[in-house]
């Protein structure tokens, strides 16, 4: 089996080669005299065609190809936390210390530093039974993650020589069986890391942006998709998600943006406080910085890089949230290495497989179990859409929403006019309210699935009322729906509407959104009474109580129980609208 071939064409990042009798598809291949990594995606006969994912420039036909043997991994184990990586995981510190500025051609460095020693507590006795990904003890990555070391996939026995210590990740630190372990293992990209059975998702991810948390909720181990036009907030509305979310881990993944929000990322996170741990949220991240000036091959392996260290995470027993932004570029790529092959093209040039390898991304999310005693962890996935145009019949966006189960729409003239987040509220929708319904009766919110829907129907109700109101003016139309106009204005500009640096509103607690939307809804309900009694909607909208329901949101959560008291005792003063709970 000959593992050293030589090149026959160059098309920019694909390169051919023959003379690698033996090789397997998704093989990592060494290009060129520069040793430049490339992944194999076709073998016809004796030629290969290989992605490369450094830059091509200057590979000439007849330089020499050898064949790595194994395809393309990751390293998983104490490390991962507050790394920066590239799309094939190399760590952005330490090429810089190598390289300088600029990432060149051929550099190698390992995912998990091989100097760092990390100190490791036992939590298994010697003599003990164990299987894949049981815990053999812990390492704190940082003072908010504290990481368990498994047994890796494949290993089961009993445990022998294990002790406490300081190690390197390469260091053995017991027997499983007759085998070794060490801190690390390695992992291929495309292979979903295994676990027991997969669980049904019953709790929501808890981001703190209302219009999500009440109306459009994601749950822990679910999908969802951010679609739309350039400058309606994708990537501000992710990096919102990324420092509120409620998870022990976020990995972010910048595939094919531009630098300068990776930078924002950068300089943001470490300073931003967790409202979980009270410490930097970068001490819970690990960044992928695969930025658009990057090669294009790599957009792929970006994405597989992140949902496999988030399985890592998930399998620890932790809540995982991935944010893909974004997954046009990773389609763009696909496409262009789709040409360079010249395979046959599917809609508006894609691959005709691109649905299945969305597909595949995205069922990688979900709650799972595993080990024995079990454990359970999830990962959930939220990739934005950069359609062009903002044209939402776009293939990567269709593609998309045939596997997600939110759609939070963007809409670039809310976010013109200033409105974060800028999520249509009549457009997007989300899949999980009934799976999650069980967490409300807990949390003693049984109520906030009706009052979603009462304020989502008043909203479209609005949208349908302004038709009427352009053509015949607001003073032609009945003082309920006039009141409807209103409670909608109270709706889109005092709960919808978030200051993200605000101290107070850039996070809203759950129970802090149910008790501002019952206020709203007891607001609506009691004018609604009044006006039936003879109260003009001039006194509704005039009524003291807007301006302290105006200020909820930068209020503290224990200042909205004055608020509905006043609110009680202003519309009591209206003419004897009765007490009493709504």
């Amino acid at each position: 089996m000959n593992k050293k071939g030589k090149i026959i064409r160059v098309a920019g990042p694909l390169i051919q080669a023959v003379e690698l009798t033996g090789v397997k598809m998704y093989e990592v291949v060494n290009v060129g005299r520069q040793g430049l990594i490339g992944e194999v995606i076709e073998i016809q006969g004796d030629v290969v065609s290989i992605q490369v994912y450094e830059e091509t420039g200057g590979i000439a036909p007849g330089e020499p190809v050898s064949a790595s043997g194994s395809p393309l991994t990751v390293e998983l184990g104490p490390g991962l936390i507050q790394s920066i990586y590239d799309g094939i995981q190399r760590p952005l510190e330490k090429v810089r210390e190598t390289t300088g500025d600029y990432i060149l051609r051929g550099v190698r460095a390992n995912g998990l530093s091989r100097e760092k020693k990390w100190d490791f507590k036992p939590t298994c006795a010697n003599g003990t039974e164990v299987g894949e990904f049981s815990e053999l003890g812990t390492v704190k990555e940082s003072e908010a993650v504290v990481s368990k070391i498994m047994v890796p996939p494949g290993f089961a026995g009993k445990v022998s020589g294990l002790k406490a210590g300081s190690f390197l990740v390469t260091d053995e630190i017991c027997k499983v069986g007759d085998k070794p372990v060490q801190m690390m293992f390695k992992w291929p990209v495309r292979t979903p890391l295994p676990y027991t059975k997969k669980i049904q998702s019953s709790e929501p991810l808890v981001t703190g942006t209302r219009v999500i948390d009440s109306f459009f909720p994601i749950a822990k181990g679910g999908t969802g998709c951010i679609p739309g036009p350039f400058g309606s907030g994708k990537t501000v509305v992710l990096h919102q998600l990324a420092k509120w979310a409620d998870a022990d881990v976020v990995v972010y993944v910048g595939c094919g943006e531009r630098g300068n929000e990776m930078t924002d990322v950068l300089t943001e996170f470490p300073e931003l406080i967790d409202p979980r741990s009270g410490r930097p949220l970068l001490e819970r991240t690990v960044l992928i910085a695969n930025t658009s000036n990057m090669p294009v091959a790599a957009r792929e392996a970006s994405i597989y890089t992140g949902i496999t260290i988030a399985e890592y995470f998930r399998n620890q027993g932790m809540d995982v949230a991935v944010m893909a932004d974004s997954t046009s570029r990773w389609a763009e790529a696909l496409r262009e290495m789709s040409g360079r092959l010249e395979e046959m093209p599917g809609e508006e040039g894609y691959p005709a497989y691109l649905t299945s390898r969305i597909a595949g991304f995205y069922e990688r999310s979900g709650v799972a179990e595993v080990a024995n005693p079990p454990r359970r962890g999830s990962v959930s996935v939220v990739g934005a859409v950069s359609p062009p145009g903002g044209d939402l019949s776009d293939p990567v966006v269709q593609a998309t929403l045939r596997m997600v189960k939110v759609f939070w729409s963007l809409e670039s003239s809310l976010a013109y006019q200033r409105h974060f987040p800028a999520i249509n509220w009549l457009n997007s929708y989300s899949l999980y309210i009934d799976e999650i319904a069980d967490y409300y009766e807990k949390h003693n919110m049984k109520e906030f699935p009706e009052l979603r829907k009462k304020a989502l129907k008043i909203l479209q109700e609005e949208s349908d009322l302004q038709e009427i109101v352009r053509l015949v003016g607001v003073e032609s139309i009945s003082e309920e729906d006039r009141l409807i106009l209103e409670t909608a204005k109270i709706l889109r500009e005092d709960f919808l509407h978030q200051h993200a640096f605000d101290a107070e509103d850039s996070y809203s607690a759950v129970s802090k959104q149910f008790r501002m939307l019952g206020i709203i809804m007891l607001f609506h309900d009691r004018a609604e009474k009044a006006i039936k009694k003879g109260a003009s909607i001039k006194q509704i909208i005039d009524i003291p109580c807007k301006e302290k329901i105006a200020r909820m949101k930068i209020m503290k959560e224990s200042e909205l129980g004055e608020v509905e008291k006043i609110l009680k005792e202003d519309f009591a003063s209206l003419g004897g609208v009765a007490e009493g709970t709504v």
